[in-house]
Order: structure tokens, then sequence, then C-alpha cells
């Protein structure tokens, strides 16, 4: 898997989840902020990150730069994705099939969040076992990273793209 330049793309970024953590103490508790932040350039890439801090926007920045850090390109056909997948992370399971042009994308909170800044836009989803947003957004980007367009299966099979596509 090939390295994707962050600093060379135009990147949005969307805030999936803020949690507060405590840590008890002897002298009392002790807050922090956890933030899920998906970023993305609606072109085929997409990453997501976590961060804590004690403050949430001190959080949401180191959340965006590990985001950064863990991008993934998408194999896109016009609006919607080159075949049915199956994302799988921890007990989060979130099926993803392609849909015709003017569907739009039928998704849930943090499914939709890296949809749609992955550039996907008429696609079909549906969050199986978990609603964990932490687990959703990593099975979501399983199931992309997982993805193959015709390309990348004629050359693994030393074929040509008609060959395949029939």
């Amino acid at each position: 898997m090939q390295h994707i330049d962050a600093n060379a793309m135009e990147l949005k970024e969307k805030v999936v989840n803020i949690g507060r953590v405590t840590k008890v103490v002897k002298g009392g508790k002790h807050f922090r902020f956890s933030a899920l932040v998906v970023v993305g350039d609606e072109n085929g890439h997409v990453g997501a990150g976590n961060g804590k801090s004690m403050e949430i926007p001190d959080a949401i920045r180191k959340g965006v730069d590990d985001a950064k850090k863990n991008l993934i390109e998408v194999p896109l056909v016009n609006t919607t994705i080159p075949h049915e997948v199956l994302g799988v992370y921890g007990a989060g399971k979130v099926l993803l099939k392609p849909a015709g042009p003017g569907t739009g994308v039928i998704a849930g909170g943090p499914v939709r969040a890296v949809l749609e800044l992955s550039g996907i836009r008429d696609i079909y989803t549906k969050s199986i076992g978990t609603n964990n947003p932490t687990n959703m957004v990593n099975a979501t980007l399983a199931g992309l990273a997982s993805l193959k367009n015709a390309e990348k299966v004629a050359a693994l099979r030393g074929k040509s793209v008609e060959e395949i596509t029939g």
C-alpha cells in the first residue's frame, strides 16, 4: 500500500463522536475528551483518526492529524462503488452495496460521514452488529479498503479488462 500525501490535498473534516473519559483517582476525577474524526477530499481519499486531550479542540486537532496519517484510496465507478462488500471490524459489520445514479447515500451517522467524505454519492448500506461509532467507522473503512476495480482485478489475473467484464 503506497503512502498518500495529505499535504497535497484539500481535505475536509467531520467530527463523528466526542466522548468524555473519566479517570477516578484518590484526589477526585480527571476528565479528558476523546474525539473520533473523519477526513476526506470527496474524490476517492478518506481516513479516520482518534485524538485525546484535556480540551475538546485539542482532541479534535489530534484526531485530524491521526486521520491524515491513515488515508486510504477508494476506487469509484462514477458516483458509487464497483461491487458489494462487507466490512468487518470488531463486532461492527457494515454491508456496502452499489446503487444507481440519483439514489443518494442511504446510511446511518458514522457510516454516512465516511462515505460522504470519500466522494461516494450513491450507495446502500446496512449496519450489522454494534452501533459503536469507532467500530462502525473502522468497519466502513475496512470495506472500502478491500474494494477492487476492474483494472486491478485484470492486472492480478493477467488478463485484459474486456476479458473480465465480458
